[in-house]
């Protein structure tokens, strides 16, 4: 049940992030062709007013979709088009006037030419494959040539479309946090034991919930840190542990700690202290941890070169991992949490580098002063580095992630 909820909630911060572009983007003029909850192929959809609404068969956050990201050039149409050129020759009249006017600059030109090669393309004899492709290439260029189409949009309100994305997982960080110091968030650790784990030490040696240890071999705990400072040098040798059970005091073991995700450990889960505050004190503590998140953030970036570095990344499954176990420990710690990892999302996503959204917003800037349009091939080159990049971090994540639930 903590596992779902933890996927649950990463999802819903992608959705959220999708909604932000969606919603921004049709406010300044822009209609997004498709907003689904999860990702396609669809399970469910239907079309309003131009927008196809759906369900994906991949159920993680969302997906949307915004026309003409990109000025459309001569080259798509080869691409695009020629599994449906080869086809069926007959199409390449259509097909070479929409491209001579893009050649040519002649954005009208194109857009007068595109509905006869729709209806050629509409009418062809084609494989399913080539279908598909001409279908995407027709419609690719009728967004691109649109009159909504974001390559033709004035900079601020393109800006403002990619940003709305991080800025609502920013507005969420802010509100989620703020929402955990208002209910109450766990403080410093404490001797009680609230949770012992199935099949470890701990429940060997007949250790219960509500059991506070007092001392770990003979020597006095007054604090969890104590406790666990105690388990972890021990080096794998025999523990006991002094509790009050009640008003009684009871000796527990002795047991071998057992190695888990790289330190020693017994199996359970200690008592909290939760505390509360008022509005101006959640306030303070909401903006001081996102600010102190932030600049943690972009201090930890360079060092990804060093090894150190690299062994602090995670991925969506220790991301995951976490979650579920401050979901059990408590559901404000959870809002904590989650509030944390929205606010690393839109950071990531601001990173100037495509196709994450801070590349978008860069490139959009450079074409304003630019007064043009980047060619997409630009695009895809500088694209093609930033996927790689972002591929090498998601392998180093994901081997992260992997070492801490396999004990490495």
């Amino acid at each position: 049940m903590n596992i779902a909820i933890a996927i649950l909630g990463l999802a819903i911060l992608i959705l959220i992030h999708e909604a932000g572009h969606f919603f921004v983007a049709r406010s300044v003029g822009m209609s997004p062709r498709r907003f689904y909850i999860g990702f396609p192929p669809a399970l469910l959809k239907v079309k309003r007013k131009g927008i196809e609404y759906g369900i994906g068969a991949i159920p993680l956050g969302g997906y949307v979709k915004i026309p003409g990201m990109h000025r459309p050039a001569a080259s798509d149409v080869d691409v695009q088009l020629g599994p449906a050129l080869k086809e069926d020759p007959s199409l390449f009249p259509k097909a070479a006037r929409v491209q001579r006017s893009l050649e040519a600059g002649n954005l009208q030109g194109a857009r007068d030419d595109l509905p006869e090669l729709e209806r050629a393309v509409a009418e062809a004899e084609l494989s399913p494959a080539a279908a598909r492709a001409a279908d995407r290439c027709v419609n690719e260029l009728r967004d691109g040539l649109g009159d909504d189409a974001y390559w033709r949009q004035r900079t601020w309100k393109r800006v403002a479309v990619i940003f709305a994305g991080p800025g609502a997982n920013i507005l969420v960080a802010l509100v989620l946090v703020f929402a955990a110091y208002l209910v109450g968030v766990p403080g410093n650790t404490n001797t009680t034991v609230k949770r012992v784990e199935k099949g470890t030490p701990a429940q060997a040696m007949g250790l219960r919930p509500n059991d506070t240890i007092v001392a770990v071999n003979t020597q006095q705990t007054p604090t969890f840190d104590d406790v666990s400072y105690a388990i972890r040098s021990s080096k794998g040798k025999l523990i006991s542990l002094t509790v009050l059970r009640g008003q009684k005091a009871k000796q527990l073991g002795p047991v071998h700690p057992t190695k888990l995700q790289g330190h020693y450990a017994l199996g359970f889960e200690p008592g909290w202290d939760t505390k509360r505050y008022g509005i101006g004190g959640a306030l303070g503590h909401t903006l001081d941890d996102n600010w102190r998140a932030t600049t943690a953030t972009f201090t930890f970036l360079p060092r990804l070169i060093t090894k150190s570095g690299r062994k602090e990344v995670s991925g969506p499954t220790g991301i995951v991992d976490v979650s579920q176990r401050v979901v059990s420990i408590s559901f404000s710690w959870y809002l904590w949490v989650t509030g944390l990892v929205s606010l690393s999302l839109a950071l990531l996503n601001l990173l100037p580098l495509l196709p994450l959204d801070g590349g978008h917003i860069l490139f959009s800037i450079v074409e304003g002063l630019r007064g043009r349009a980047v060619g997409r091939e630009v695009y895809e080159r500088v694209s093609a580095i930033g996927i790689a990049l972002f591929l090498v971090l998601m392998f180093v994540g994901l081997s992260n992630d992997i070492n801490r639930l396999g004990g490495g």
